[in-house]
């Protein structure tokens, strides 16, 4: 049984999930307790459907999976608040980038623990989640919560988690740069502000929806509008050349990356 659900932390990202499972009607509210200070808009919308906001300790012993949603550096001073008010049996799922399982489970007393690094597209359904746990129950655990938000990937490797938090949890930020960066290079080449902006994210979003919907490869799509001598392959000429992006990228996960081992400690 995967509820009741304790949510430990619903900020941003513990809001994009509230949002998702309330859009896919994936639990019952009332299934749903969250424990936070300040709970965001999508946590108070959770609570008006019903979910329980910080219940009295004697109802935390009732959840059979634990959400950690807190950041990574305020982990363990959650768990050294919860930790003993849990059931024996609660299956721990961390959010915390960079925090190895292992440590999540001794901090909790030993209880089962599985690691997830989800997006924020969560809220619409649309999110990506990396699943990794040591214990088929607690993976099938971490599978329960993040599939009706998305697509999730297991991985067998928990050190390929730091690859997957560098590629999938901090990509959607790296994709809004691109496009600030397409917005700002079309207002420099002429294009009103306002213009450059529609004409950039109308661009964007068709794009992705074209990558999702026809099942080919980025590689071939792209192939598709390049021209040879055209105006694309002027573009890609920088994009992909020695500076560009290939190596911009490698550079940027290869950083973030390391961030996620430093705050694993």
């Amino acid at each position: 049984m995967i509820t009741p659900i304790l949510m430990l932390g619903a900020g941003r990202m513990g809001g994009a999930i509230l949002a998702g499972w309330r859009k896919a009607k994936a639990f019952p509210p009332g299934e749903i307790m969250i424990v936070d200070p300040q709970p965001g808009e999508d946590a108070l919308a959770a609570i008006k459907a019903g979910a329980v906001l910080n219940p009295p300790e004697s109802e935390l012993a009732r959840a059979k999976t634990v959400v950690l949603c807190v950041k990574p550096q305020a982990w363990t001073e959650a768990a050294e608040q919860y930790a003993k008010r849990l059931a024996p049996d609660a299956v721990i799922v961390s959010i915390a980038a960079g925090v190895k399982a292992e440590k999540i489970a001794h901090a909790f007393g030993g209880r089962a623990v599985a690691r997830a690094m989800p997006t924020t597209a969560a809220a619409i359904g649309q999110g990506t989640a990396s699943l990794h746990a040591d214990t088929p129950e607690a993976l099938a655990r971490a599978v329960a919560l993040f599939k009706p938000l998305g697509t999730v990937v297991e991985l067998s490797d928990e050190g390929q988690m730091h690859a997957a938090t560098a590629v999938s949890g901090s990509g959607p930020a790296y994709l809004y740069a691109f496009l600030e960066a397409l917005e700002a290079a079309g207002a420099s080449a002429g294009l009103p502000p306002a213009e450059a902006s529609k004409l950039a994210r109308s661009t964007l979003v068709g794009a992705a929806a074209l990558l999702a919907k026809s099942g080919l490869d980025p590689v071939e799509l792209r192939r598709q509008v390049t021209s040879p001598g055209g105006t694309t392959e002027a573009a890609l000429n920088v994009l992909l050349g020695a500076n560009g992006l290939p190596p911009l990228l490698r550079d940027a996960v290869q950083k973030a990356m390391r961030r996620s081992k430093e705050l694993g400690g």
